[in-house]
C-alpha cells in the first residue's frame, strides 16, 4: 500500500494500491471523506489536473502518481456557475504559476543565489529580527509558505475565496499550520459551503491545539512573552466564531452559544473609543497605526504612544537596511556568481577588503573559490595567480567599456590604430566618434621621404607601430589571451559565471507573478496578520446568536 498526502476539500493521508486503484476510485474516496459529490471533486497533482482521457482502466501508477505524492482536492465549478472547462483550466494554470513563482522566489532568496530581480526577501520574527533556519531546505520551505500564505490573504481581500483555498492548500505543509487552518475555514464560511462542515471541524480542532501549544492554555505563555500585549486577540475572535458556526450546524447548541459569547466578549475588548483614538491620532499617527497600537496595549495611551514611536524608529532603520542591502545586491551583480551559482559573500568580501585587498580583486577570488575565505586568501597571496586575476579584471572592464561605447580595441586596431593608443582612448571615455577623433588627432605625421605614396606611408605609420606596441605592452595582450583561455576553460569545466556573463545568462522567470507576490509581501509586516477589522465577524456573531435565541424560544 502507498500513502498519498491529500489537501484541499479534505486533508490527511490515504492508503491506496497504485497498481490497482484508478482515478475514479481515488476521486470517490476523497469525495466520501470530504462529504461531497464525486462529480464536484477535481484532483490536482504536480500542478496538473488529473485526467484519465476517457480510459477509466488507467491505474494511478500509469497516471504518474507515486508514493507520498501530494494531491490537491478542489471543488469543480457547478454548471449553474457558468464556468466553462476552458475557464477552469485557465484558473488551474494561473494557480500553478503562483506555486511555481513562490517556489522559485523562495529558492533564490534562501540559498544564497544572486537575486535577479530588484528586491530581496528575508524572514523576520514579530520583533523585526531576521530569522535564519538551520538548513537551506528549511529556510526555503518556510519562505515558500510565507509567500503562498500572503498571496492567499490577498485573494481573500479580493473576495476570490475558492482561489484562496487552493493557494492555502499549497502552503499547508510548510507554513504556520494553526493560522492556515483558520484561514481555510474562514474561506469555507465566506463561500457558505456547508458541504465542508466536517472538514472545517477537524481543521479548527487542529488550529486550537496548535495555538494552545504556542500560546499556552488561556494564553498564559503569550501574555508572558508579549509583556502584556495581545496582538492575537482578533485571531481568537475569528476562531471562536467559526467554532460556534460549526457547533451550531452540527446540533451542538450549548457549545455554539458559549463559543459565540466568548467571541463577542473578545470583540468588545478590541473596540477603541473614538476619544481615545482621536488623542493618539492627534499626536501625528495614522488611524490604522493608532488602532493597532491601542489594541496591542489594551487601550493604554502612554504604552501605545511608546509602541508607535518604537515602531516608527524600527521602520526607519529597516528602510536604511533595505537600501544598504540593495546596494550590496547591485554590487554582487557586478561581480557575478560562483561555479555553484551563488552570489559573492559580502561578509567575506569585507574581511578581505579590510586587510588591504581591492574589492574587485577580492570579489573575483571569492567567486572563483566558492566563497571559501582561506582558499580565496591563498589565491590572492600567490603572485602569479594574483597578477592573472588583475589582468582578467582589467580585460573585463575594457569589455564593459567597449560595450558601452559600441567599439572594441580589436576593431580600432583593424582600422590601423596602435593597440596601446586604442586601449588608452577607450579608457578615456566618450562615444564612438569621440574616440576615433581623439585617435586621429594623436597620430604622428608620416615622413614623406620614407614612402613612395600615401598608402605606403599609412601602412608604415600604423602597421609598423602596432608591432612595437605589442612588444611594449608586455604581455598585457598575452595575459588577456591567457585569461580568455583560462576563463573559457573555467566556464566549461566549473560553470563559473562572471558579472558580464551573468547578465547575458539571466534566468527565465515568471516576472508578472513573482513581482505580484513580492509587492504583496512588501505591503505587510510581522503584525499584519492580526490587523483584522472584524466587520464581517461581528455581523456573523450577531446573526448566529439571534438564530440560537430564536431556536431556544421556539423550543
Amino acid at each position: 500500500m502507498a500513502k498519498l498526502k491529500v489537501a484541499g476539500t479534505w486533508g490527511g493521508l490515504i492508503e491506496v494500491e497504485l497498481e490497482n486503484w484508478t482515478l475514479h476510485m481515488l476521486r470517490d474516496e476523497v469525495a466520501k471523506r470530504s462529504g461531497l459529490d464525486p462529480g464536484s471533486i477535481k484532483l490536482i497533482c504536480a500542478g496538473k489536473i488529473l485526467k484519465d482521457d476517457g480510459d477509466a482502466t488507467l491505474t494511478l501508477a500509469q497516471l504518474g502518481i507515486k508514493e507520498n505524492s501530494k494531491i490537491l482536492s478542489t471543488r469543480g465549478a457547478a454548471p449553474e456557475e457558468g464556468k466553462s472547462i476552458v475557464d477552469e483550466e485557465e484558473r488551474s494554470r494561473r494557480l500553478s504559476r503562483v506555486k511555481a513563482a513562490a517556489t522559485a522566489l523562495s529558492k533564490r532568496h534562501a540559498d544564497g543565489s544572486l537575486p535577479i530581480e530588484d528586491y530581496n526577501i528575508e524572514l523576520e520574527d514579530q520583533g523585526g529580527h531576521k530569522v535564519q533556519f538551520g538548513t537551506e531546505t528549511d529556510q526555503s520551505a518556510a519562505m515558500m509558505g510565507l509567500l503562498l500564505h500572503t498571496k492567499a490573504k490577498s485573494l481573500i481581500e479580493m473576495e476570490m475565496y475558492s482561489d484562496a483555498v487552493e493557494v492555502l492548500a499549497m502552503a499547508e505543509f510548510v507554513d504556520n499550520l494553526p493560522m492556515m487552518e483558520i484561514d481555510i475555514v474562514w474561506c469555507y464560511f465566506l463561500l457558505r459551503d456547508i458541504k465542508c462542515l466536517s472538514d472545517a471541524g477537524v481543521r479548527l480542532e487542529r488550529a486550537r491545539k496548535g495555538l494552545e501549544r504556542a500560546h499556552g492554555k488561556d494564553l498564559s505563555r503569550l501574555r508572558l512573552l508579549q509583556a502584556g500585549q495581545s496582538p492575537e486577540m482578533a485571531l481568537y475572535v475569528r476562531l471562536e466564531l467559526l467554532e460556534g458556526v460549526v457547533a451550531y450546524h452540527t446540533g451542538q447548541c450549548d457549545k455554539a452559544l458559549n463559543a459565540l459569547k466568548s467571541a463577542h466578549a473578545k470583540f468588545l475588548q478590541l473596540q477603541i473609543p473614538d476619544e481615545t483614538l482621536s488623542l493618539v491620532m492627534g499626536m501625528g499617527f495614522q488611524e490604522k497605526d493608532a488602532k493597532r497600537a491601542l489594541r496591542l496595549n489594551n487601550q493604554d495611551i502612554a504604552s501605545s504612544v511608546d509602541f508607535l514611536i518604537e515602531e516608527r524608529a524600527k521602520r526607519a532603520q529597516k528602510r536604511e537596511e533595505d537600501l544598504q542591502r540593495q546596494k550590496e545586491i547591485n554590487e554582487q551583480k557586478r561581480y557575478g556568481v560562483t561555479p555553484m551559482k551563488k552570489a559573492v559573500d559580502m561578509q567575506m568580501l569585507n574581511r578581505l577588503n579590510s586587510i588591504g585587498y581591492a574589492r574587485d580583486l577580492a570579489a573575483e577570488s571569492l567567486r572563483r573559490n566558492e566563497n571559501d575565505f582561506q582558499q580565496a586568501l591563498d589565491t590572492l597571496t600567490n603572485p602569479k595567480v594574483n597578477s592573472s586575476i588583475q589582468a582578467y579584471i582589467e580585460s573585463r572592464k575594457r569589455k564593459r567599456q567597449e560595450q558601452l561605447v559600441g567599439i572594441s580595441v580589436d576593431e580600432l586596431v583593424t582600422m590601423g590604430f596602435e593597440r596601446g593608443r586604442a586601449t588608452s582612448a577607450l579608457q578615456a571615455g566618450g562615444n564612438r566618434e569621440d574616440i576615433i577623433q581623439r585617435l586621429l588627432q594623436s597620430v604622428p605625421e608620416a615622413n614623406p621621404a620614407s614612402s613612395a605614396n600615401d598608402g605606403v606611408a599609412e601602412s608604415s605609420a600604423f602597421g609598423g607601430r602596432e608591432s612595437t606596441s605589442n612588444e611594449v605592452d608586455g604581455g598585457v595582450a598575452e595575459q588577456d589571451s591567457e585569461m580568455r583561455d583560462e576563463t573559457s576553460d573555467e566556464t566549461a569545466n566549473r560553470g563559473s559565471t562572471s558579472g558580464d556573463d551573468c547578465e547575458e545568462e539571466e534566468q527565465e522567470r515568471d516576472s508578472e507573478i513573482e513581482d505580484d507576490i513580492a509587492n504583496e509581501i512588501a505591503r505587510v509586516d510581522s503584525l499584519s496578520a492580526y490587523d483584522i477589522n472584524l466587520v464581517l465577524e461581528i455581523e456573523a456573531i450577531n446573526e448566529y446568536l439571534a438564530m440560537l435565541d430564536a431556536s431556544q424560544e421556539s423550543g
